[in-house]
């Protein structure tokens, strides 16, 4: 096995689901104390910083000689959970693929991180190269919230699995909450009750209907549209009963140039069309969380200088990333990260190759940038 293969399975085999996706996961602690004696061995000054009880960012520096720009490497440490899964964290090679959980999202990029920050060393450069493997990228991202209260670099790579594409653009989202009203009354009733599942059901086909004409008009040249979907519907109690509420949670995508209050005015408008057609209809709703979508553009210096040593396309991706955090933070930022299938699947893995090409591409941008 090459040396990055040995890390990556390593990290692999340290379970480290997100305490906050599955109750009682194991968190990040463990894989943060491997990363902080592994880059402290390797030569790096370490901070080891918790953000919450028992979840540690780990932060590493590969200190220069003085004078040039910080690069920060980001990856973020845990995962989602593992259902569905055969041994998730015994890692296996097979056909150049890596598999097991977390090895495509996105411990490829962390391994490539670590071994970059180290290399960088040997180098004789003048800035600094900054590794932080962070905590929480799956659910609230409060480790590079952290980060960002107290740390500043020139320039950031986030190492998400993009294949090997220099991504400069991402979706947001808003998450939110909706309850239609009815009222309760036994099931033999009609007269006295109003069904507030069914009341839902007419708000479901104007949220279908306002996510078909957001996707009937593309935009943005690399993400397309934004888009809407229900995530989870509850409502009622028993089968003799009118229901008195049914609450749907669900999620609007959102692309850059669309904000929060957009959003917001899309509901606000779908719900009093709603009302029009129907008088009894009760509805509210209220935003749960929220985080904006990233770009940087295309021919910003930092862009251009990662796309030289990458070689390849530009590109913009589906997902969420911490890359958002960094760019709201003023450090101009893009996503490259290895290849392979399956995040938050039953079956994962990462293209080796891939992942070996990503770590040569970081060191070399980390020469350049900090010399």
């Amino acid at each position: 096995m090459s040396e990055l293969s040995e890390l990556l399975s390593e990290l692999v085999s340290i379970d480290s689901v997100n305490p906050e996706l599955i109750q009682g996961a194991a968190g990040e602690d463990g894989i943060a104390r491997f990363v902080a004696g592994w880059l402290e061995q390797a030569g790096l000054e370490v901070e080891v910083e918790d953000v919450a009880p028992g979840r540690p960012n780990v932060v590493g520096v590969a200190r220069g000689s003085g004078g040039g720009r910080t690069l920060m490497l980001n990856a973020h440490t845990d995962t989602v959970g593992v259902e569905g899964m055969e041994a998730p964290f015994e890692p296996r090679v097979d056909d150049g693929r890596l598999y097991g959980r977390g090895a495509y999202d996105m411990k490829a990029g962390l391994a490539a991180a670590m071994l970059a920050g180290r290399d960088a060393l040997a180098r004789d450069l003048h800035g600094n190269v900054l590794v932080a493997a962070v905590v929480d990228e799956e659910v609230a991202s409060v480790g590079t919230e952290a980060l960002v209260r107290t740390r500043r670099t020139d320039g950031a790579i986030v190492t998400e699995p993009t294949g090997l594409r220099v991504g400069v653009a991402h979706r947001g989202f808003v998450a939110f909450e909706l309850t239609t009203e009815g009222r309760a009354a036994h099931g033999s009733r009609p007269d006295l009750g109003i069904d507030a599942i069914a009341k839902m059901g007419r708000v479901l086909v104007g949220l279908k209907a306002l996510d078909l004409a957001l996707r009937a008009r593309p935009t943005h040249p690399l993400l397309g549209s934004g888009s809407l979907h229900a995530s989870v519907i509850a409502g009622g109690q028993e089968y003799s009963s009118y229901p008195a509420s049914c609450t749907l949670q669900a999620e609007r995508r959102t692309i850059p140039g669309e904000t929060v209050e957009l959003v917001e005015a899309e509901l606000a408008t779908l719900l009093e069309r709603l009302r029009g057609d129907d008088a009894d209809l009760r509805a509210t709703w209220r935003r749960v969380f929220s985080r904006e979508p990233f770009e940087i553009a295309p021919d910003d210096p930092f862009v251009e200088l990662v796309n030289r040593h990458a070689g390849a396309e530009l590109g913009g991706e589906a997902f969420w990333t911490d890359a958002a955090l960094l760019a709201d933070a003023g450090i101009p930022t893009v996503l490259y990260g290895p290849g392979g299938e399956g995040a938050h699947a039953a079956v994962e893995w990462v293209d080796l190759a891939q992942a070996e090409r990503c770590r040569e591409v970081l060191l070399a941008v980390a020469i350049e940038f900090c010399a």
